[in-house]
């Protein structure tokens, strides 16, 4: 059985680049610093709904 996925957008250009698993049991929003190929850098991506 496959659980929801929320997008990882990137906090400077608003692109949508990776998808992960949703955790009900997480309170706050996910972010983690990742590559954007259209920022060409690491930026800082949030969890969106």
């Amino acid at each position: 059985m496959a659980g929801k996925k929320v997008a990882l957008a990137c906090s400077e250009c608003g692109a949508r680049n990776y998808m992960v698993a949703k955790k009900p049991d997480r309170a706050v929003r996910l972010e983690m610093m990742k590559y954007c190929k259209f920022c060409d850098r690491h930026t800082m991506h949030r969890e969106t709904v």
